[in-house]
């Protein structure tokens, strides 16, 4: 019985105690204030933790913190104005008022996470519940600054759909929705700024430039997101270095030895200013001053990094930052913050002790020489956490408090939106779900007193729009930021890129942009040659080859010109091939036009003489019509000639070849008829031979037409059937087009040459045979000489012809008619007109006759 009753009261006594309880010590906010509904806040008061070794012999103490943040205190004051704004507002939440609880994570992953769950979980010691449920003790959390500790509880926080809004956490991994379902932010994402900054590398032509990055989550997301879009933009990165506060000093060390080393003179740093702030010093130490830095929004408008000394590496910095904002009345609440005794809220006691160098008396801490009584007044302190003047970040933590006001606001006024949640749920303001939270923060859009807008995509991104900055020197040593231009995601491709017209510090004090290029500028007129085992920025420029142009700067391949241009000798411009031809207007074309009409004017002149002297015994005995045949057609010999000078066209085309052709004809035709009729006059002074009547003046006349009709038809078949016509030769020469005329089919040129050879080798033949002759009746002897003459013009003239180029072609050609021409001329009648202009006498029948022997 005895041991019933003591298992009994065992089981009630184990029923009555708690389930759930709290590992650790409670966790007591720096600053809090009782209100219907809570908001959380988490910020980075200090910056670094101090460094325990821990023994695994006794139980670790709490992590401790060191490096105090005086901007971080602005913040979390300034979210504490917002709610005492929004609890004095009677328009905004009215009868409900907002308390706060604000926790610090020392910029630290670990303390991030359990300052979110004191928030999250409360703090109470014991809570007696069989399934541990509870409700949030914050309706949201506004935090935290870096992008690390926010994706810690950012990851915890969303399944339990706990809106988190960050004012500065800028990693563009924290836009995944599935993700990250309940997180919200009042500042932009990195995915924004890093094509910011490469819009900005790219604006002032820098291609060849260095990278320093924050070894954490928003240094390595960010800087992989500027890479991707500055490669596009055609920018090679020359290094990559990584950065962190607690690196040993060799790592900065080495970092600093590259920047040294390196070709780049532009380095864009996606750091925290906290990390840059020990390269920085290494810089300093090494002297190393002659890099014009590019800043991401941490670091280029922070005031603690804008020191005079600083400036010596940072002179000229130009970035993007979160635009500037003014906080009316922020100034004054800021002055007159006090510190409290009650143990939830003593997060100031620090910071007054390291603002005023004194102590607050505790029993953990002895006075001091100086102790602290709380009645200092912040109004006499300039420092980071008093000056207003860049109001940045401090603006994102009045928006994130804002925000979450008309959430609270929207959800109160639910029966506008009973699709989304009960009305019954509605009318229970203080249990509030945390999921009707993050419902109503998506769809928040207000404008603050400053006229901004303030509403979250469907990633809980705010419009992405920046300032750039650039650091300039005061008078009195210190830097101010000089806003030189904007960028606005928002506005259309091409247009979100805007400078001001302003006047720039840059790095060395230099009037001038500075340049950062792994090669120079290929100039138009080359291409670019990637040098073997270098990134796309290291080339060497190639003149382009002949016939190539290059028309704008760095261009990577040369334009082939068109089939009728060239390019000039800077091969930036294609112009237009030189048309050749031989012309009446060059000196070789005026030679043969001369030498053409001195040609004509001798057959003219000396068919006056032979029809002057047409009844002596000289003109009548060598067959005087034959001979004015002849003259005419030498002189259609000489006047052809003139058809093949000129820019060719369709009709000189066709006339050139086809009156060269028949004119020839008709002149060897007449050669031809002249020695048969010495042959046949030699036969008929013979005996019993009366052959002169089968070859009379009618066979003459008959025999002539009938050679040259040969010609006439070829000349006809060729010009009916494939015509020669005008053609630009392109290919002969690069550079040059020759005008030419096209033989349209070769086989009929050949054929009016082979016609024509046909009749003056026949001709030499008959001529050759008659060359011993009396003296005085013999024609055969010079007609011989110049059928001589004429054979071995036109067969030196086939070589030539073929090897000519160009218009010398169409020169050599005129040439071969014009002196076969002068040797006909000259060599049948040169000596008849000797006769009858020097030596008349002789010109006489019996002369003629005298040495004629009689043959029996």
């Amino acid at each position: 019985m005895l041991l019933l009753a003591l298992s009994l009261s065992a089981l009630i006594t184990r029923a009555e105690e708690p389930v759930c309880l709290l590992q650790g010590a409670p966790e007591l906010p720096q600053l809090s204030h009782e209100g219907d509904i809570i908001i959380g806040g988490i910020f980075s008061f200090h910056n670094n933790l101090i460094e325990v070794s821990p023994t695994f012999r006794l139980m670790p103490e709490p992590l401790k913190c060191k490096d105090l943040n005086f901007r971080e205190f602005q913040f979390a004051e300034t979210m504490i104005f917002a709610i005492e704004e929004i609890n004095n507002s009677t328009l905004l939440l009215p009868g409900v008022s907002l308390g706060y609880k604000i926790y610090d994570d020392c910029s630290s992953v670990p303390l991030a996470m359990k300052a979110a769950m004191a928030l999250v979980n409360g703090q109470d010691r014991t809570f007696s519940d069989v399934h541990c449920t509870k409700t949030s003790s914050v309706h949201a959390i506004i935090g935290l600054s870096d992008s690390s500790p926010t994706i810690a509880v950012a990851t915890s926080f969303g399944p339990f759909g706990i809106p988190v809004i960050s004012y500065f956490a800028t990693c563009t991994c924290l836009s995944n929705r599935k993700e990250f379902p309940s997180f919200f932010r009042t500042i932009p994402s990195d995915y924004y700024q890093s094509r910011a900054l490469a819009q900005l590398v790219k604006h002032f032509g820098w291609t060849w430039i260095g990278a320093i990055r924050s070894d954490n989550d928003y240094g390595n997301y960010g800087m992989a997101t500027f890479i991707e879009a500055v490669q596009e933009l055609g920018v090679c990165i020359e290094y990559s270095e990584a950065i962190y506060r607690t690196y040993p000093r060799e790592r900065f060390r080495t970092t600093a030895d590259i920047m040294r080393r390196s070709t780049s003179k532009v380095v864009v740093a996606f750091a925290s200013f906290i990390d840059l702030e020990f390269l920085i010093k290494e810089l300093l130490l090494q002297n190393i001053t002659n890099v014009q830095w590019i800043g991401s929004e941490d670091w280029i408008s922070n005031e603690k990094l804008a020191t005079k000394e600083n400036y010596k590496v940072l002179a000229g910095a130009i970035g993007v930052a979160i635009s500037n904002a003014q906080i009316s009345g922020l100034s004054e609440f800021l002055q007159n913050v006090v510190p409290h005794d009650t143990p939830s809220n003593t997060g100031l006691h620090e910071f007054w002790e390291s603002i005023f160098s004194c102590t607050f008396v505790t029993h953990e801490k002895n006075a001091t020489s100086h102790p602290c009584n709380g009645s200092e007044h912040l109004s006499t302190i300039k420092d980071q956490y008093t000056d207003v003047s860049e109001l940045r970040i401090a603006n994102n933590v009045y928006k994130a408090t804002y925000a979450i006001a008309h959430s609270l606001h929207d959800f109160f006024n639910c029966p506008f939106a009973q699709d989304v949640i009960s009305t019954e749920t509605c009318s229970d303001k203080i249990n509030i779900k945390p999921w009707q939270g993050v419902h109503y923060i998506k769809t928040v859009n207000l404008t603050t007193k400053n006229g901004e807008e303030v509403f979250f995509d469907h990633n809980g991104d705010p419009v992405a729009k920046y300032e750039l900055v650039n650091w300039q020197p005061n008078d009195d040593g210190t830097t101010r930021f000089v806003t030189i231009g904007v960028y606005d995601a928002s506005l259309p491709e091409g247009q979100k890129f805007i400078m001001n017209n302003l006047s720039i510090v840059w790095t060395g004090h230099l009037n001038r942009v500075p340049e950062s290029v792994c090669s120079e500028a290929c100039l138009p007129g080359f291409r670019k040659a990637i040098q073997q085992g270098k990134p796309l920025c290291c080339f060497d420029c190639i003149l382009c080859p002949d016939g190539e142009i290059s028309n704008t700067s760095n261009s990577i391949n040369c334009i082939k010109c068109p089939i009728e241009f060239k390019s000039n000798d800077q091969r930036d411009t294609c112009v237009l091939k030189e048309m050749e031809f031989l012309s009446f207007k060059e000196i070789t074309g005026v030679l043969l036009v001369i030498f053409s009409l001195i040609g004509t004017f001798l057959t003219v002149s000396i068919a006056f003489l032979f029809f002057y002297y047409r009844n002596t015994p000289i003109v009548k005995a060598n067959n005087s019509e034959l001979s004015f045949l002849l003259l005419f057609s030498l002189t259609m010999c000489f006047l052809c000639s003139l058809t093949f000078i000129g820019e060719p066209t369709e009709l000189s085309c066709m006339l050139r070849h086809t009156a060269f052709g028949i004119t020839f004809a008709l002149c060897i035709s007449c050669i031809l008829g002249k020695t048969i009729v010495v042959l046949m006059a030699f036969r008929a002074t013979l005996p019993n031979r009366n052959v002169m009547k089968w070859f009379g003046p009618l066979q003459q006349r008959l025999s002539v037409l009938g050679l040259t009709a040969v010609q006439v038809l070829i000349c006809t078949l060729w010009l009916t059937l494939s015509p020669p016509f005008p053609n630009r030769n392109m290919q002969h020469y690069k550079e040059k087009i020759i005008l030419e005329c096209n033989l349209g089919s070769s086989l009929p040129f050949y054929a009016v040459l082979g016609y024509i050879g046909f009749l003056s080798s026949l001709c030499f033949i008959l001529s050759f045979l008659a060359r011993k002759l009396p003296d005085n009746f013999n024609e055969a002897k010079f007609i011989t000489f110049s059928m001589l003459i004429f054979c071995m013009v036109w067969i030196t003239f086939i070589p030539a012809y073929i090897s000519s180029p160009g218009k010398f072609t169409v020169a050599v050609e005129i040439f071969a008619i014009l002196a076969s021409s002068f040797a006909l001329l000259f060599c049948i009648f040169l000596p008849k007109c000797y006769i009858m202009t020097i030596h008349p006498e002789k010109n006489t029948k019996k002369q003629l006759m005298g040495k004629i022997p009689l043959k029996q």
